[in-house]
């Protein structure tokens, strides 16, 4: 690799994954679906689980390689294609918590605390930990490990993009004169979701569907379970024949994330205009359950049929992490030079 100019041409994609149990509705159109469609642009894909960064919260060792392979398993199904992108355990990259003490050691402890995510936890009465306090160098070193020029993110998570730049620039800054160019690290860019992709999902309850709510309905859910999941959308006592502002139907709002413009109008007219061929909220109920199977359908089996094989399910994720430790070693091994080491 060049000293000018370390990184490859081109874009290089990366996105990390909590594994935090079964993915539900708001996963797969909160980020999921970003995910898959931004494989399909030109550049190299990194999808990392953050098996690392959910020890900041995870106390059952076992729920946590079962929730691993989850996230592995639900993202192939779902068409991530490993001959285009990179999935691999963030935990078997063990260069990047190499490149989180370079980082530390340039990062003031005021950036840290103005994370977003670390004030929102103690808000919420969270005892922090050391591991928490960090967490957004952790990521920084996640994204900068693999050269990363693209980081599709939630609003939520887009600081963290924004503290990484500042570590890779502070980096720079102070060893970047020992390197043609003076950048070691390469500045990342984060990137909101296209509005047509994404979708607020809302939960059975009506509000933000969340596995801390309860109110979640897992993607591969089917059949009787299914249909239970459904039922528990929240409705009220109106008969079907009343008219009603379908703004204020939650089913509608589940709807309109499968169904196409035409269908989801004729839907709320119907539904808006009442009368006796209003449809009833079991009606509605009937064909979200529809839509969910044809939906996810295809990839059910394909879940099924990895779970199968955990070998070959493992095989992919080792030589994933393969192709990322040679780019994690690159990037380790020209800030080692630069800080003065090796």
């Amino acid at each position: 690799m060049a000293a000018g100019k370390p990184w490859s041409e081109g874009n290089v994609f990366l996105s990390g994954i909590q594994p935090s149990g079964q993915a539900h509705l708001g996963n797969y159109f909160g980020a999921i679906r970003q995910h898959l469609v931004s494989q399909d642009e030109a550049g190299e894909h990194f999808y990392f689980i953050a098996d690392l960064h959910a020890l900041t919260t995870s106390r059952d060792p076992e729920a946590l390689r079962e929730n691993v392979v989850d996230v592995a398993v639900t993202y192939l199904a779902l068409g991530l294609d490993p001959e285009r992108a990179v999935l691999f355990r963030q935990s078997d990259v063990p260069e990047v918590t190499e490149i989180q003490w370079l980082l530390a050691c340039v990062t003031g402890m005021g950036l840290l605390e103005r994370a977003h995510s670390y004030k929102d936890k103690l808000a919420h009465g969270v005892k922090p930990s050391v591991g928490l306090f960090t967490y957004p160098i952790l990521m920084a070193a996640d994204i900068l490990a693999y050269d990363a020029s693209v980081v599709p993110v939630g609003k939520d998570q887009k600081q963290h993009v924004e503290m990484a730049q500042d570590m890779a620039q502070s980096f720079n800054a102070r060893y970047g004169a020992s390197v043609e160019g003076g950048e070691v690290f390469r500045r990342p860019e984060g990137r909101l979701p296209a509005a047509e992709l994404f979708a607020k999902v809302p939960g059975v309850d009506g509000e933000k569907m969340s596995k801390t709510y309860g109110n979640t309905i897992w993607i591969f859910e089917e059949g009787k379970k299914l249909k239970k999941a459904v039922g528990r959308i929240l409705t009220d006592s109106r008969e079907p024949a009343e008219p009603k502002d379908p703004a204020g139907v939650l089913l509608l709002d589940f709807l309109a994330l499968f169904l196409d413009e035409p269908e989801l109008a004729d839907w709320r007219e119907r539904v808006r205009a009442g009368g006796p061929d209003a449809p009833g909220y079991g009606h509605l109920k009937v064909r979200l359950v529809e839509a969910m199977d044809a939906a996810f359908g295809p990839a059910r089996e394909r879940r099924l049929e990895l779970l199968a094989d955990r070998g070959e399910l493992e095989a992919v994720l080792r030589r994933g992490a393969e192709v990322a430790r040679e780019r994690a070693s690159c990037t380790l091994d020209r800030a080692y030079r630069a800080a003065g080491i090796r």
